[in-house]
């Protein structure tokens, strides 16, 4: 499975050739530009215009079924239970025997039943810059309780990349630190295999 980097929280999940888009964003993210993929499929996390800009993603038809199998949950966007920003979708998809967690604009702890649920997964695409979702500390927290094997992290800023409010991606490097992860962190449109 082929996982690519396209900025903020989106992604695109490759199983052999069946394209999955994940939270697509509008031109008010800065540093990336305009964004313009095609899949066979797109997910949003939640219906903010910065993970749910649909118009970004082409549909082409599948030439064959979906090969991954989706599970997933809602959890707040924030740490009021939902009040200030509503809910976020977590979502666990697999294919090829490989699991990949994309934990959306999380605001909050896991939930017990979330935490078995997302455990040991292969891949943790994981919100780190916080203000709007989970904060640096809080991600390690996440990380270290459900122990995915590779973490990439999300929705941070990185010089002129990225959303203003939002923490650089050098303050959750800093944490990671001496700890015994396996965190790589992608650049714009850069792939990674599992």
């Amino acid at each position: 499975m082929k996982i690519t980097y396209y900025g903020h929280s989106c992604f695109t999940l490759d199983s052999d050739g069946y394209v999955i888009a994940l939270d697509p964003y509008d031109s008010g993210v800065p540093g990336y530009g305009d964004l313009k993929l095609s899949a066979n499929k797109v997910y949003c996390s939640h219906g903010h215009m910065d993970h749910a800009y649909t118009d970004a993603v082409e549909i082409v038809p599948a030439k064959r079924p979906s090969p991954f199998e989706v599970t997933e949950l809602e959890l707040p966007h924030d740490d009021a239970n939902g009040a200030k920003r509503g809910f976020t979708f977590i979502r666990l998809f697999k294919a090829e025997g490989k699991t990949v967690v994309h934990y959306g604009d999380l605001g909050c702890p896991l939930t017990e039943r979330a935490e078995e649920l997302f455990k040991n997964a292969d891949v943790a695409l994981v919100p780190v810059g916080g203000f709007f979702t989970i904060d640096a500390p809080a991600a390690l927290e996440l990380i270290g309780r459900t122990k995915p094997a590779l973490v990439i992290p999300m929705h941070y800023r990185k010089g002129d990349q990225g959303l203003r409010p939002i923490a650089e991606l050098s303050d959750f490097l800093k944490l990671c630190e001496g700890r015994d992860l396996n965190v790589v962190p992608l650049e714009y449109q850069e792939s990674y295999e599992i």
